[in-house]
């Protein structure tokens, strides 16, 4: 064994097994803490150490290895779905995204939040033993307009996330719907504008819900887009979103009435991002879900049991 694998076996002892911190296991190795943060990223790309995320002894292996092989996807979370316990499966999944997001972050990521219940419980559910002082947070959307509850908004998850890692985010400080694309141009001109976007180019995880044509009567749905866009959505055969890029059926963006005037990541520079996290359940998410993965849109879904089932039974 060379003795840079020897090292990496005794991070991974001190960290895993001896639970000591990253500080501690730099000045037991007389290293910088950003020496260690590599180490630990490169011990789990080696697969010196393994996560697995176990609820109730559930996680159905087969299931999660079908859809991860079917969609060729990087990883599969599943978490059980009980009928009539929305908001305890929505705790579970958040949970469970929480728990390997926290395996997998290092101390120079820059990691993006989109809008909604889902990424809600992700950040309540954040609770790092680290921290990590040079992590930036960044929204993926601009706000709602303040329509919708501010816990469930982008900004409002990024900063929360930041401050759990002891970290920095940079927050946007217009709506995320604009009443026309000139006002729009002006706005994304600003200085301050310009450093969110250079931070969407430095992005190495993205987390994001993906929203259902099928659910447009929703009322946090309702809250963002108002009632107005439902029949254009109806008309150009939208499926799904993620973070307002809009998706017929074929996989194919589309443009809408607020493509011009939307204040978020655009799907080009949100495909680049090489850990793309989506977090969505529910049988009126399945269609949208399903051309997300067929697509390459995400690279990672937290789901549950029985989304997953429908997923692979086309339903």
């Amino acid at each position: 064994m060379s003795e840079e694998l020897k090292r990496l076996y005794e991070v991974a002892h001190l960290y895993y097994e001896q639970n000591q911190t990253q500080h501690e296991i730099a000045e037991t190795l007389d290293v910088n803490r950003a020496t260690i943060s590599r180490m630990l990223k490169r011990i789990r790309e080696l697969g010196i150490v393994k996560f697995q995320i176990d609820y109730d002894r559930f996680q159905s292996i087969d299931v999660a290895v079908q859809l991860k092989e079917q969609f060729g996807l990087k990883h599969v979370i599943l978490v059980p779905e009980k009928s009539g316990q929305r908001e305890e499966t929505l705790q579970r999944m958040g949970e469970a995204c929480a728990t390997y997001v926290e395996s997998m972050v290092t101390d120079e990521d820059v990691i993006g939040f989109s809008w909604g219940t889902a990424l809600a419980t992700v950040v309540e559910a954040l609770t790092p033993k680290e921290e990590y002082s040079n992590i930036q947070c960044v929204p993926l959307i601009g706000g709602p307009d303040g329509k919708l509850e501010s816990r469930f908004h982008a900004n409002t998850l990024a900063y929360d996330a930041s401050r759990k890692w002891r970290g920095r985010s940079k927050l946007i400080d217009v709506p995320a719907i604009l009443p026309n694309a000139a006002i729009k141009q002006a706005l994304t001109q600003s200085t301050h504008a310009q450093e969110v976007v250079e931070l969407w180019g430095r992005m190495n995880i993205a987390l994001f819900g993906i929203g259902s044509a099928q659910l447009n009567q929703e009322s946090n749905w309702l809250a963002f887009y108002g009632q107005t866009f439902t029949e254009e959505m109806n008309d150009l055969q939208i499926v799904g979103d993620i973070c307002s890029n809009f998706y017929n059926q074929n996989g194919e963006l589309m443009t809408t009435s607020l493509s011009d005037r939307t204040v978020h990541i655009e799907h080009q520079q949100l495909a680049k991002v090489p850990l793309k996290i989506g977090v969505a359940y529910g049988s009126e998410k399945v269609d949208a879900i399903r051309v997300a993965a067929e697509h390459q849109l995400l690279d990672v879904i937290v789901t549950t049991d029985r989304t997953a089932q429908q997923l692979l039974q086309g339903e």
